[in-house]
């Protein structure tokens, strides 16, 4: 093996870390994201791979944490013995209540609520801008319904859900059985890290075990929202350059800190680590009718050497 790489899997939420010269002491120093949901899942699974130079790939080792059982608001430096091999796994996890995800249905969508609306705009508002430089704002996308969608089974029918990605935060619908013209009328919170990114949705067709079929796609600069107006998206291709098939009806509420957004456009740009891997949960929504608390957790997984 002359390359190592690292996996981490939580939940249906999986990264991949860099590929580095294998060595006995690597050290990736690399940082991840996840979304912690403490009534739905709490185990962070790790394994680390090997690639040769005819880029087989061997897994080397593996180890498991207990999110559920790290307290809060503090690194928790951990060093994991790795099973199946020798060496152990060297990280640092911190958990930070986070109110910035969640999926719901329009029945309890948060901006709806005028107070909670009023709350959310005076955490963005200028005052509060010298404030936790990194909270710099929230989308909130409603997920409406699909029209003239491709029909991918002999059926001449989709089994159509949507895949929302905004940075490393990655969310989904549930899926529509045997159905053109989805409705889904689901909400999606989302973290502003970056008002320069690009919020994609892609619609796909579920098929069994088999990864899904590709429906069509669009993509949509932050700035370009106008709040609370319901827009039609022609779908397009994979590279997003000519029409496909049907389109998407959405509607979007963008509130954020202007301050914020400015310093943080002079910052690195946040890295793209969620593994492109089309091998999605299409079974149910992620959370029904939740809405973020205490229970929601913002997962900061740091890694770095394998002695």
């Amino acid at each position: 093996m002359t390359e190592m790489f690292v996996q981490l899997k939580l939940g249906d939420q999986r990264c991949k870390s860099k590929t580095l010269c294998k060595s006995a002491n690597p050290q990736w120093r690399e940082q991840f994201d996840f979304h912690y949901f403490s009534d739905r899942m709490g185990i962070l699974d790790i394994e680390v791979w090997g690639k040769d130079s005819r880029k087989h790939e061997e897994r080397l080792g593996t180890c498991k944490v207990d999110i559920a059982a790290l307290p809060l608001k503090q690194a928790n430096r951990l060093e994991l013995p790795l099973e199946s091999c020798l060496g152990a796994l060297l990280m640092l996890i911190t958990l930070t209540p986070c109110a910035g995800v969640s999926v719901s249905d329009l029945c309890v969508c948060p901006l709806a609520d005028p107070c909670e609306r009023k709350q959310i705009a005076q955490r963005y508002c200028l005052q509060n801008s010298l404030k936790d430089m990194k909270d710099i704002g929230i989308l909130q996308v409603k997920v409406l319904k699909a029209v003239d969608l491709l029909a991918a089974d002999f059926s001449g029918k989709s089994d159509p859900f949507c895949l929302l990605e905004l940075g490393n935060d990655r969310l989904q619908t549930h899926t529509i059985y045997k159905n053109l013209n989805p409705e889904w009328n689901k909400v999606f919170t989302f973290p502003i890290k970056d008002i320069h990114d690009v919020l994609e949705v892609t619609v796909f067709d579920e098929d069994g075990d088999k990864p899904p079929d590709f429906l069509g796609k669009v993509a949509i600069p932050l700035l370009s929202i106008r709040d609370g107006q319901p827009n039609c998206y022609v779908l397009k291709n994979k590279d997003l350059e000519q029409a496909f098939k049907g389109a998407i009806y959405l509607e979007m509420d963008l509130i954020y800190n202007p301050v914020k957004a400015s310093i943080r456009t002079f910052t690195p740009r946040e890295k793209r680590f969620v593994e492109d891997t089309r091998k999605l949960s299409k079974k149910v929504d992620l959370i029904k009718g939740y809405r973020p608390c205490e229970k929601n957790h913002h997962g900061n997984v740091e890694y770095n050497t394998v002695p």
